[in-house]
């Protein structure tokens, strides 16, 4: 993501709607058509508004304690008809209660909570973290 790790800062991605036309061409450069994103942490900065805006374009969501949740409403949320696995480690006690609380307003979720592991769930217990996503795949149309 651009303005992360070692990628530099790039103008476009400033405002939300910037982000979302970042990732609306990174899904057309790739041909994908109606992807499943998966949002770790500092990448719902990206997901959460592209999300609201295009949500129609996704086959599946799958929010990881995302940051930025506390930026919409429950209603914006409420218009989301995206399938939706919202997932998180017992452990990250910080950032993913508000992430849940914020995020459990899209009509088409459900939540896998990762016993031990933390933010990063996926590193912590990956073999937990795979098993939540491949039912959540198995389940998608």
């Amino acid at each position: 993501m651009p303005g992360y790790g070692d990628s530099p800062p790039a103008e476009m991605v400033v405002t939300a709607q910037g982000r979302v036309a970042f990732l609306d061409r990174v899904l057309q450069e790739l041909g994908l058509r109606r992807p499943i994103l998966i949002s770790p942490s500092m990448s719902g900065r990206f997901a959460l508004p592209f999300l609201l805006m295009r949500g129609d374009q996704l086959a599946g969501f799958v929010p990881i304690a995302p940051v930025g949740t506390k930026d919409y409403t429950a209603e914006q949320y409420r218009r989301v008809q995206t399938p939706t696995l919202i997932l998180y480690g017992d452990r990250d006690t910080g950032l993913a209660p508000q992430a849940l609380q914020n995020l459990q307003h899209l009509p088409e979720h459900r939540v896998v909570v990762v016993p031990g592991a933390g933010h990063a769930c996926y590193l912590d217990k990956p073999e937990d973290f795979h098993q939540a996503l491949l039912g959540f795949l198995r389940q998608l149309k």
